[in-house]
């Protein structure tokens, strides 16, 4: 492997898809300069400040008074469906624009592990704040972050957290959270240790009307617990610690970084626990496996959409509404809006992504983004000969070589900009990083 194809490697898996530019920087800085950049960025992430957070305001539904007629009620509902468009296409616009690219798709893959949807929360404003949790924490040690979600709004009324009480206690929470979010399936915990850790969390209520969780002690199991072996009066702060804090959890939230960042065809490899995330993803990076990975991570549709957009200099928040619209209905029919995660496994992974139907769903998202790429972006494909056109396309979009089957489907295209750009984006070459 080249040097540029190692740090276009790098590049298409730290971030959401880089630019030709991008990776010409790259190769002249070097991989262990690049690294350090990716995951220590400096300055202000110009991009994200020009994308600021929509301010949404209270929670229309929350706010109706009991006798709202029928009306008001669909009014408000209506307007809640409005405050979760506003916030996906922010973030999309965000993950476009973003100038820190590692640190939004950090949080993306943050978003799809602690899986939580908008669909049951209901309310925008949670989901944003689970987003600026993860955010905020998500790059730092597991401990902290484990006990802000615990006590997350959207995370308590996703998981039904807010049913758990002293007299009856809900595991639902506490399953998830040892299963799917700290110790992974085979993790070293029981059943018993599910009901224990259900009284951990017992006592958690959300306030839909001030959009905040408040403990409320009269609900709380106050007894002793064991859990994990350990005994003592836990609570759902001392419950996220004792998880955080076992081996397991650092071996299952490394092994999870790695399914998402390196695919599943190359196992990971020792030693790439460590005491934070941005620790574990300099070891991932550098792993002497982790070249083996390339061209056998299928992209995300969320990676795909927001990679093609940023290599056409195309921005969600520029396009016309109905455009906006059509992104979004693209997206949905790919299976993947963010905010809206299946279920609390998250999304699917791999070949999952890649039937006949989102084929189609590409093709026809692939053609908006041709429609709407940057007329310098098309000026760089038509400066280069007829001939070279397919490799002029292979740069701009970071692809490292085309298989001779793609490169006959793309060469009678070269007179043809934007039926080459398609084809491209639908490549089997594109279609992985």
């Amino acid at each position: 492997m080249t040097e540029r194809e190692a740090v276009a490697h790098l590049l298409r898996r730290a971030t959401f898809g880089p630019t030709a530019e991008e990776v010409d920087a790259a190769e002249r800085a070097g991989y262990p300069a690049t690294l350090n950049r990716l995951l220590t960025p400096s300055g202000t992430d110009r991009g994200a400040a020009a994308t600021p957070t929509p301010t949404l305001g209270p929670d229309p539904a929350a706010h109706l008074e009991k006798g709202a007629s029928r009306e008001q009620r669909q009014q408000a509902n209506q307007q809640r469906r409005e405050q979760v468009t506003a916030v996906t296409e922010w973030w999309l616009d965000r993950m476009v624009a973003a100038e820190h690219q590692t640190d939004e798709k950090l949080l993306f893959f943050w978003h799809g592990h602690w899986a939580t949807s908008v669909q049951k929360v209901r309310a925008a404003s949670l989901m944003l704040r689970q987003l600026d949790t993860l955010r905020r924490l998500g790059r730092g040690p597991l401990a902290p972050l484990v006990e802000a979600m615990v006590r997350d709004p959207a995370l308590i009324l996703w998981l039904d957290g807010q049913k758990n009480t002293r007299k009856a206690p809900n595991e639902n929470l506490a399953r998830e959270l040892m299963e799917l979010f700290t110790l992974g399936i085979g993790g070293g915990y029981t059943e018993a240790d599910v009901k224990e850790g259900a009284r951990a969390l017992t006592g958690w209520l959300v306030d839909r009307r001030t959009a905040v969780a408040r403990f409320e002690e009269r609900r709380h199991d106050k007894a002793p617990k064991t859990i994990l072996g350990s005994r003592g009066a836990f609570d759902a702060g001392s419950y996220a610690r004792l998880l955080a804090g076992r081996p397991e959890a650092a071996r299952f939230i490394a092994s999870r970084l790695w399914f998402r960042y390196a695919g599943v065809d190359v196992p990971p490899p020792e030693g790439i626990t460590g005491p934070d995330t941005v620790t574990v993803l300099r070891r991932l990076f550098t792993a002497p496996t982790f070249p083996q990975t390339r061209d056998n991570l299928v992209k995300q549709p969320v990676e795909w959409l927001v990679g093609a957009a940023r290599q056409l200099g195309v921005r969600p928040s520029a396009l016309p509404e109905q455009g906006r619209r059509q992104l979004m209905a693209g997206l949905n029919a790919l299976d993947q809006m963010p905010l809206r995660p299946p279920s609390v496994g998250g999304w699917p992974a791999g070949t999952a992504w890649l039937t006949t139907s989102s084929l189609q769903a590409r093709l026809r998202l692939a053609n908006q983004l041709a429609g709407a790429a940057a007329p310098a972006v098309l000026a760089r494909l038509t400066a280069a000969p007829t001939a070279g056109r397919p490799d002029a396309l292979a740069r701009l979009l970071v692809v490292d070589r085309w298989s001779a089957r793609t490169r006959a489907a793309l060469t009678p295209l070269a007179d043809d900009p934007r039926r080459l750009l398609v084809t491209g984006l639908v490549s089997p070459e594109y279609a992985v990083s």
